[in-house]
């Protein structure tokens, strides 16, 4: 083995241009490798989190009320097809137990329980149209966090409190402490404190959201003491989909997940992982032909050294290990020096494209994990790209190498 680590660091030492040049190509597209994979997780784990950022992994809603269909007898004329029901508002009785069933399934981090429904916010004579969502705040907030949300005023919810956004708060000229009075669509109204102003993300979501405790929310839609809807919170983001139909099957509940409301999002993910692939797979087979070329140039070079060392009773498998370990080298080295480019390209480009607000325009990740991979892949395509070359020198006839 000591024979087989010489030859190779002897040949990659003398033939210093040429070494230099593949670990410097190497090296580039590892770091392209390295910088791009950052880049897109980065792009990707920032629009999940904003996109995701006022939702739940998962929701239950109570099922569809359907109309069955009448009993058919053989022979029987069908006269009229059975059309869906008009849905009235349906609720989730005996919500607290189908939340604890909910919590103690696999994969569940957090339930939070909630009654929403239409209403109107009126002060000065102004009204706007609202969405009212009783909740529990603190199970809300492990589900949707708030805390970054928070524009004024206090992150609390007692009794005969309200939490706006900030564009309902700027149409009806309140501030925290003020107050406004809630009208459901049921007929119910209740004047309520505004405890703080939000900034949920959307325009949309700003001017319409309002949320309230759980029991005044009950009383104001008329819904006793039943929920309209059951936010999750998944452990495994990527796997609220199965969780949804687990728990589907499980409380009987329709059950929707992130996926399956963000189709749009879903595809534009999976379309930059595709080309984020083909890019790397591209890089990777470039470095896999700079590696296979340099070394048939350096077997051509050496073909009289390999001659006389087959001559000397080298073994064939011998000069196979020479050249697989300098394939080997070659990719390890690459990669160690092509993933400190690209950390360096991904910080700077991080640092220096800033937005408004001074937070990153391109957001990178970087972990281990990739850097470990990298080398991994590397180091093994150099293996596989110096297995041709090796092969060739490993067959070289000892008395026509020397003559050559």
């Amino acid at each position: 083995m000591n024979f087989v680590w010489t030859v190779a660091w002897r040949l990659l030492r003398e033939g210093r241009f040429q070494t230099a040049l593949i670990l410097a190509g190497v090296s580039i597209g590892v770091g392209v490798i390295v910088y791009i994979t950052a880049i897109v997780s980065g792009l990707q784990a920032n629009i999940i989190d904003r996109t995701l950022s006022t939702q739940a992994h998962v929701v239950l809603r109570p099922a569809d009320i359907v109309n069955q269909a009448p009993l058919t007898v053989p022979g029987s004329v069908k006269l009229a097809d059975i059309a869906k029901r008009t849905q009235r508002e349906n609720t989730i009785a005996n919500w607290s137990g189908i939340v604890a069933r909910v919590r103690g399934t696999p994969n569940v981090s957090a339930v939070a329980a909630m009654a929403s429904g239409p209403g109107v916010a009126q002060q000065g004579g102004v009204r706007k149209s609202i969405v009212l969502m009783g909740v529990e705040l603190d199970d809300y907030c492990q589900v949707v966090r708030l805390d970054n949300k928070l524009q004024a005023g206090r992150l609390l919810l007692p009794t005969g409190t309200a939490l706006i956004g900030k564009e309902l708060a700027a149409d009806l000229g309140l501030q925290p402490g003020g107050r406004l009075r809630l009208q459901a669509a049921t007929g119910g109204s209740q004047s309520m404190t505004v405890g703080a102003i939000l900034d949920f993300g959307l325009k949309d979501l700003n001017k319409r959201w309002v949320l309230l405790p759980l029991r005044e929310a009950q009383n104001l839609l008329g819904f006793q003491r039943d929920v309209t809807e059951i936010y999750i919170k998944s452990e495994r983001l990527f796997e609220a989909e199965s969780l949804a139909a687990n728990l589907a099957l499980a409380t009987g509940l329709t059950a929707d997940s992130w996926q399956s409301s963000n189709g749009q999002l879903v595809t534009a993910l999976k379309s930059q992982s595709a080309s984020s692939l083909m890019i790397r797979v591209f890089v990777t087979f470039a470095v896999a032909l700079g590696i296979a070329s340099v070394l048939v140039v350096t077997v051509v070079q050496r073909q009289r050294e390999i001659g006389i060392l087959r001559a000397m009773g080298t073994p064939a498998s011998r000069i196979l290990a020479v050249f697989l370990l300098q394939g080997g080298l070659v990719g390890l080295f690459g990669s160690l020096f092509g993933s400190l480019l690209g950390a360096a390209m991904s910080v700077g480009i991080s640092r220096l494209a800033l937005t408004e607000d001074g937070s990153p325009l391109f957001p990178v990740v970087l972990d281990g994990e990739l850097f470990v991979t990298t080398a991994l892949i590397a180091t093994l395509v150099g293996v596989l790209a110096a297995l041709l070359p090796a092969l060739r020198a490993a067959r070289l006839d000892p008395v026509e190498a020397i003559r050559g």
